[in-house]
């Protein structure tokens, strides 16, 4: 049976939409800056952010690179002039634009491939939704973020799952990938039946060795579930490279991608042991509500909820990974690296500063913290702000002073904020 659109659904007369499709068809808007994925001050041009401040925390909440932002505001106009026509003269073709780009960056299928709208909202669907007995257990560890805790914490609430946490390190700055991985390892017992874990802990910079944890729980009946917000886009990586059965992401952090976007993306082995629980908008589903039929909607899409959303923003989503692509993945991470090394040798320098995140750039990423002489973290982060370093404090127990260099920044702006760290020390 063919698939039903929206449009059909709904009755809808065929409209067309007022501003063209240049959008959706890959069209170079006229305000976007001249671009050079290969010249890094090209790539920072794409950017709108205050050239005279050394913005350092992008990663918490991006900026939208210029083809982003003009996809955003070409949708935004369409849907202002005529809201239904321009949604169904466009609504098809942006979806498969944004599962096509997608599908190019994760390197498989985009059938696998969940859209929502954070990586707070992909962790509560995912651990609502996995497939749990009575007497199965959720390994989780003390570093993960609220986020990931809360949604163990309401499923227990709701049905009685076991939640254990664990730590994987005792200083973060020291730790080794045996570490974590034999720590975890040593933890998963008879009735484990999910590890869940982070990629990369906003709350200290360690990057866990997803592989390594992958290969060592192999053979064993668990799910390894990954909350990969502050690797998505930092480091060169597919899901598939991981071995994990489930990563989740935002889309508006590392990749820059549109606010309000994210994603999930299961294995064939993990989506088996899901089931949705947010009607999708998929046409297949909502032909077997029509036909009273069996749907045959693929687990991604059937994991997507439903509903009308920010189009604008989600159309734009496309964007971002064209943008990553046309610099390559491979490049964007050595970036990263190379930024955040030289940010990480630099504190390192500086007597009374004590580095939290681990030196080797293996078990790190982007995200650098530490403290500096006794001083409060929110003092440190307000003071660099008056010295025109943007920084951030980390949101648990235990507070760092955080910093986060990417593609928007420069050799200078590192150079900035260790200038401004030595003031105050």
């Amino acid at each position: 049976m063919a698939q039903l659109s929206r449009r059909g659904l709904l009755g809808a007369t065929a409209a067309v939409g007022l501003l063209g499709v240049a959008a959706c068809e890959g069209g170079e808007p006229a305000a976007t800056p001249p671009f050079d994925p290969h010249d890094w001050a090209s790539v920072r041009a794409q950017f709108a952010l205050d050239p005279t401040v050394a913005h350092l925390s992008t990663f918490v909440f991006a900026p939208h690179p210029a083809g982003v932002r003009a996809a955003i505001e070409q949708h935004r106009a369409g849907f202002d002039r005529d809201p239904i026509g321009y949604l169904h003269a466009h609504e098809a073709q942006a979806d498969r634009r944004v599962a096509s780009a997608v599908m190019n960056y994760l390197g498989n299928g985009s059938d696998r491939v969940a859209f929502t709208d954070s990586t707070t909202l992909g962790l509560g669907l995912l651990y609502g939704g996995l497939r749990l007995g009575a007497g199965d257990e959720v390994l989780t560890t003390k570093h993960d973020f609220y986020a990931t805790h809360e949604a163990l914490r309401l499923r227990t609430l709701r049905d009685g799952v076991a939640v254990r946490q664990i730590e994987l390190y005792s200083d973060p700055a020291t730790a080794s990938v045996d570490e974590i991985v034999g720590k975890l390892t040593a933890a998963v017992g008879p009735r484990t039946r999910v590890v869940a874990v982070t990629w990369v802990h906003s709350s200290t910079g360690v990057r866990l060795p997803i592989r390594a944890i992958a290969d060592a729980l192999a053979g064993r009946d668990v799910l390894l579930c990954v909350d990969g917000v502050h690797g998505f886009g930092a480091v060169d990586a597919t899901p598939e490279s991981l071995g994990c059965d489930f990563l989740v992401s935002g889309c508006h952090k590392w990749l820059h991608g549109p606010r309000g976007t994210g994603l999930i993306w299961g294995s064939d082995r993990g989506w088996s042991r899901f089931a949705p629980s947010v009607p999708s908008f998929d046409g297949r589903s909502l032909v077997a509500w029509l036909t009273a039929g069996k749907a045959l909607t693929p687990p991604g899409p059937a994991a997507t909820p439903g509903g009308y959303h920010s189009f604008e923003h989600r159309w734009a989503l496309a964007e971002a990974f064209h943008l990553y692509e046309n610099i390559g993945r491979d490049r964007v991470a050595g970036r990263v690296r190379e930024l955040a090394t030289r940010l990480k040798d630099g504190l390192a320098g500086i007597g009374g500063v004590e580095l939290a995140t681990p030196r080797d750039p293996e078990l790190s990423a982007g995200v650098i913290c530490c403290r500096i002489g006794n001083l409060q973290v929110d003092e440190v982060v307000g003071r660099l702000a008056a010295a025109k370093v943007v920084a951030s404090a980390t949101p648990y127990r235990t507070t760092y002073v955080r910093f986060g260099p990417g593609i928007a920044n420069s050799e200078e702006h590192i150079d900035a904020a260790l200038r401004a760290v030595r003031d105050l020390v």
